[in-house]
């Protein structure tokens, strides 16, 4: 089976909860990789691979590392308006609240003023956050969770849960941008509990089953994946790079209408002298075809001829050796097969969103390992 624009409404089979025959939990396990925030995490170098089927997890960690860090750092402070009636003034005087209880007559005065405060919006919503996530991860990460929230609490962070407004009204500037971060993977853990598409009695984001959308993530979910786990062994990867023709002679307006290439990712090992162009095609691998049963789209496979055909050059061993990869999705069904033309390896494969994420992982590896 695999997934095709007419399968993406929701169903529940053996329950496991689905979009198009995709369990949600591997949609969330896209979102993660797609997440520029998850890379920078991996490139950190905290534990969050030691389960990566257990989401709220992963997020918990890579909460806890950021507010963790700004506790070294010191969180930031910032301006809360404030009330009180005071025997000197201080910012505005509040004319009509001190006429009307008679403060004068008591040497006193209502002032409405800013004060400097680490109980700020952003820190409260920082706390609430590793408050509500500890209550989805077990002992450990939970004591973890609940260990941080604490020590905000005695800094002085011990506001309400801020409104949804606040949170939208908060801006950066450029003195507390480490900031962001920690209150994206905040946000993240606040809308992560917990991703099903059961009616329940929290409103939380969910994967969208558009399949577009979805189309989108499974290309972007792809490419982090490589940049996150094999970046740190040595090799480069290029998602979205657009590549040249390399024209040898051209008319005066050929420019204006000679569409580019853009290439879905690009890994490269210099030192291996090792490059696969991988295209992301979210639609079955064969279709039906001229007297057969089955056949590969013709269309992709001149698509990848031409990203690794073009850019031969001489004395670039990269380009001239470079290897294809039209990479499918399905439920339960693999493809894995190749064809060698003109010295270019092109592998017509299948990665199976049906399965658990260390299933997923080990597929994605052997594919370019």
């Amino acid at each position: 089976m695999t997934p095709n624009a007419s399968d993406t409404v929701s169903d529940t089979h053996e329950g496991i909860n689905r979009i198009g025959g995709i369990p949600v939990r591997n949609l969330w396990w896209l979102l993660l990789y797609a997440s520029s925030l998850y890379q920078d995490c991996q490139r950190a170098r905290i534990a969050i691979e030691d389960n990566p089927d257990d989401i709220p997890a992963l997020v918990a960690e890579i909460l806890c590392h950021y507010v963790e860090r700004r506790l070294r750092r010191n969180l930031s402070y910032g301006y809360q308006t404030r009330e009180a009636v005071l025997g000197r003034v201080r910012g505005r005087i509040d004319l009509l609240c001190t006429e009307r209880r008679r403060l004068l007559d008591l040497g006193k005065v209502a002032c409405r003023f800013d004060e400097l405060t680490i109980d700020t919006v952003r820190n409260r919503y920082v706390r609430a956050a590793l408050e509500e996530i500890s209550q989805m991860v077990k002992s450990t990460l939970a004591h973890r969770c609940r260990s941080l929230a604490a020590s905000l609490r005695r800094m002085g962070v011990i506001g309400e849960h801020p409104s949804r407004n606040e949170v939208s009204m908060d801006r950066f500037g450029m003195h507390d941008i480490e900031d962001r971060p920690m209150v994206e993977a905040a946000h993240l853990a606040f809308h992560l509990a917990l991703p099903t598409e059961s009616e329940g009695a929290k409103y939380l984001s969910k994967p969208n089953g558009d399949i577009t959308w979805i189309r989108k993530l499974y290309e972007k979910g792809i490419a982090g994946f490589y940049d996150v786990v094999l970046s740190k062994k040595g090799w480069n990867v290029q998602a979205g790079k657009f590549i040249d023709w390399h024209e040898d002679c051209k008319s005066s307006g050929i420019d204006k209408i000679l569409p580019r290439m853009r290439t879905d990712i690009i890994i490269e090992h210099p030192a291996l002298e090792s490059r696969i162009v991988i295209d992301t095609k979210f639609n079955s691998v064969v279709t039906p075809g001229w007297r057969r049963e089955e056949s590969l789209h013709s269309g992709y496979i001149y698509q990848i001829y031409a990203y690794l055909r073009s850019q031969e050059r001489d004395g670039d061993s990269l380009a001239n050796n470079a290897s294809g990869l039209l990479l499918h999705p399905s439920i339960d069904h693999q493809v894995n097969e190749y064809v060698v033309i003109q010295n270019h390896q092109i592998r017509f494969a299948t990665v199976d969103l049906g399965a658990d994420s260390k299933e997923i992982r080990r597929q994605l590896l052997d594919l370019v390992c």
